[in-house]
């Protein structure tokens, strides 16, 4: 069984998570610079919207990241020894004043996190977020040199705190390991095979959404996958309408949200009357994908899972094993999931490759 807490408010303060007990965070904050962010920042600090007013532009951007560096404080002080930190961050493009320019905010939150809080940078990830729309690019068209290069990327900035991880007990990891051509895409330092979630809603909370950070669940859960094992500890410091929080119910991990905006639990609510089917379709998917790749492969697989029968490339996913929501109960703030193992059912030739 996982339990998932969600406490609304400030997430600069976040009194209610104890001292080092996440394993991994994964979030995606409000983006400064960004039009539809500003009101959140002017509230939290009315001076940004002064320097805002009196066009010190410079001033708000600092202004601003200075308020998310309070998170990144707490989000510091929670993490375990060897935890992760993932940030799914874009920079921003905007016309001030009639000048336009690009505010680098993967920056200043690389620079946070490595000078102050001292974690440790690993290699970052590019989400590749590729549009087709004919207006994308901006500028004077074809007149240099004042057309721009369209951002169609956003980072996701990844950092551990102190030395790597150590495991008493290593079976854990080896039952939550991924699959080998999983490893090859995943630890790729670009993405262009997960789009963008549009933020639109159709139960009557399009507003709601629009100041939402809606960021793709494929997104999430392939972190979890990543960077925790099965029973870990997953905070999201801007919960927004609780991707992290799905995603880690399916990936069986606990899960600890923070966010303002109260309205968000029924919008995340919503999302949870299908989750026992996401979480079959999920396992499926995965295992079938894997069956057909060993079963294309001219060289019969070394190695075969114990849970499922089937070949393996390398022996550290022998003991690989998914789960499937079976129940999930809801008491106030908290939600708890109970799981049973994924049973994989495959015709064709399983059986004579492995026999």
């Amino acid at each position: 069984m996982t339990k998932h807490k969600i406490f609304f408010g400030n997430s600069n303060n976040m009194a209610k998570v104890s001292n080092d007990s996440v394993d991994l965070i994964v979030t995606s904050p409000p983006y400064p610079m960004i039009e539809m962010w500003d009101a959140i920042f002017f509230q939290m600090n009315p001076e940004i919207k002064n320097k805002f007013e009196n066009k010190d532009y410079l001033a708000v951007f600092q202004g601003m990241h200075e308020q998310m560096n309070k998170v990144w404080d707490e989000c510091n002080r929670v993490l375990k020894e060897g935890g992760i930190i993932c940030v799914n961050i874009g920079d921003a493009t905007r016309t001030l004043n009639k000048d336009f320019q690009l505010w680098s905010n993967h920056t200043m939150i690389n620079k946070y996190f490595i000078e102050t809080l001292k974690l440790k940078a690993l290699p970052i990830i590019l989400w590749r977020k590729t549009s087709n729309k004919p207006n994308k690019f901006m500028g004077s068209g074809m007149l240099p040199p004042s057309a721009y290069v369209t951002l169609e990327h956003e980072y996701i900035l990844v950092f551990r705190k102190g030395t790597k991880r150590e495991f008493d007990d290593t079976s854990i990891r080896y039952e939550s390991a991924f699959f080998w051509e999983e490893r090859n895409n995943w630890f790729s330092d670009v993405w262009f095979d997960i789009r963008g979630t549009k933020q639109v809603l159709t139960n009557g909370n399009a507003e709601l959404r629009e100041r939402s950070a809606a960021y793709p669940m494929e997104l999430v859960y392939r972190l979890i996958n990543m960077f925790s094992v099965y029973g870990d500890t997953i905070l999201d410091p801007f919960w927004g309408t609780g991707t992290t929080t799905l995603s880690a119910m399916l990936a069986k991990r606990n899960s600890i949200g923070y966010e303002l905006n109260k309205e968000f639990k029924s919008v995340f609510n919503d999302y949870l009357h299908d989750i026992k089917k996401i979480s079959r379709s999920i396992n499926t998917n995965r295992l079938e994908k894997h069956f057909d790749f060993i079963t294309q492969r001219e060289e019969t697989p070394k190695h075969k899972n114990s849970n499922y029968g089937f070949g393996v490339i390398t022996s550290q996913e022998r003991g690989i094993k998914f789960y499937n929501v079976e129940e999930v109960a809801h008491d106030k703030d908290v939600w708890s999931v109970k799981y049973q193992p994924h049973t994989f059912l495959k015709k064709t030739k399983q059986d004579e490759l492995f026999r």
